[in-house]
């Protein structure tokens, strides 16, 4: 069976043509802007991917159109496609019905961490030795001499046989199907990190994304299980709509909390943390930095837990945990200045990152070099918290693209150490004349942000 993917190069549609063709399937896509990651696994695949959505790329006609959320009507591709009566469905439909109905399903929801929660999630099951599918937002630095690893995550999508580990994007469906993707997962175990605003350009407000993460509540069954963190107003108003599962709640270094799922940190950075579950303990030490990723790893290890894996293992599996590209990775060391690539997009998300950078690199200068490019960013709803989200960097440098529809620099005033520039190349010449050997820098977006890290290092390089 040929299935042709609309939007194939976006980090879940990538990962569903691998998965699709591990089933057996002929897998053909287009996009535009065709960038690495995603593009450099498909292609190693051998999965074709075409520039553009043509209706061409539609002829022959193949056996069913899966559409990516990122298509509209207007486009060549989607206006042939309905004229021709080809069959078409949405990339979550497709997933649930190929791979998700017959699995135990293990779902990652929330505003920040799903991708990195999910791949914790994952990594723990293919540790303890559970060939456990998953499809993951972004791609995994797997640092092991275990084949069986290596093999399992050499793709951010993985197909495995009982049970399925997925990141559960709020994000809507298609432009036929505008509920989240999450609400076609029907999980049976359920992680809901935290829930904010986001995603401005499709939420009129946190009520509205309250309702769809309702809308999968509604379907985790009886004998399933939902984990959250303890005392998180916006997910203990949307369980008061109705819940029919069992909750366990967990708390980060709180003795007096009644969440059965504790964590405690033994570094203040992070790095080392225990986690006590009744009378189970268990220790964590990995090269992780961030209150953010505690928390990350243990819902991870609570939702494992669910499944029959026990802390001690858990544990251990995160202990060897390398992390995953795009998220605070390290991509060069010039003559001590360490330069970082991280995803971060939103406040609360910067913030949490840089605190975690500052108790990890003690004693070092940090910068961050952050472009607004979410649609939530470019639309300014986040605008008044921007400046006090990266307070806790040295310096800042925000970049202001021409087509951002209000002002940055009058959104970042005169915050102390924070400067606004219209151009990378503007941003590059200011690194090199100002950062020191010993500093850090950190690159947050969730783009390309034009080629800034290997530019960067570049001209670091031939200073």
């Amino acid at each position: 069976m040929h299935i042709h993917i609309l939007g194939i190069c976006g980090t879940f549609m990538g990962s569903l043509a691998l998965l699709a063709r591990d089933l057996g399937y002929k897998v053909t896509g287009s996009d535009t802007g065709i960038y690495p990651p995603m593009s450099t696994q498909l292609q190693k695949a051998g999965v074709e991917i075409l520039e553009g959505y043509k209706a061409e790329h539609l002829q022959p006609a193949p056996d069913l159109v899966v559409v990516g959320n990122a298509c509209k009507r207007g486009m060549e591709a989607i206006e042939y496609m309905l004229n021709a009566h080809l069959p078409y469905t949405s990339g979550p439909q497709f997933l649930y019905e190929t791979v998700l109905k017959d699995r135990h399903t293990l779902a990652v929801a929330g505003t920040h961490g799903k991708t990195t929660t999910t791949t914790m999630l994952a990594w723990i099951l293919q540790h303890a030795g559970i060939d456990a599918g998953f499809l993951i937002g972004g791609v995994p630095l797997v640092k092991t001499d275990d084949t069986r690893l290596t093999q399992a995550f050499a793709h951010s999508s993985h197909l495995g046989e009982k049970y399925f580990v997925i990141e559960a994007d709020e994000y809507d469906s298609a432009f036929f199907d505008k509920r989240s993707k999450f609400v076609h997962y029907r999980p049976t175990t359920a992680i809901l990190n935290n829930l904010e605003f986001d995603h401005a350009d499709i939420f009129e407000n946190l009520g509205a994304i309250q309702t769809q993460f309702h809308h999968m509540i509604r379907m985790i069954p009886a004998n399933g299980q939902i984990i959250m963190p303890a005392d998180t107003a916006s997910l203990e108003d949307t369980l008061k709509k109705g819940s029919w599962t069992p909750v366990v709640r967990t708390k980060l270094d709180d003795n007096d909390s009644d969440a059965p799922w504790q964590a405690k940190l033994l570094q203040a950075d992070g790095s080392m943390w225990q986690v006590s579950f009744g009378n189970e303990t268990g220790e964590v030490r990995w090269n992780m930095s961030g209150l953010h990723n505690v928390n990350n790893g243990l819902s991870a290890i609570a939702a494992a837990h669910h499944i029959g894996i026990g802390i001690h293992q858990a544990c251990q599996a995160l202990s060897d945990f390398a992390g995953i590209k795009r998220r605070m990775e390290m991509i060069a060391d010039i003559n001590g200045m360490l330069i970082f690539d991280d995803f971060a997009h939103h406040p609360t998300a910067i913030a949490t990152t840089l605190d975690g950078v500052k108790k990890r690199l003690n004693g070092r200068k940090i910068w961050a070099i952050i472009e607004p490019r979410s649609n939530t960013m470019k639309l300014g709803n986040h605008k008044n918290d921007l400046a006090p989200s990266a307070a806790l960097a040295d310096a800042v440098i925000w970049y202001e693209p021409a087509n951002l529809a209000w002002g940055l620099k009058e959104a970042i005033g005169d915050a102390k150490n924070q400067l606004v520039l219209d151009s990378t190349d503007a941003i590059i010449t200011h690194i090199v004349s100002h950062a020191q050997s010993d500093d850090a820098i950190i690159i947050m977006s969730n783009g390309g942000f034009e080629s800034i890290h290997t530019r960067l290092i570049e001209a670091l390089q031939n200073q």
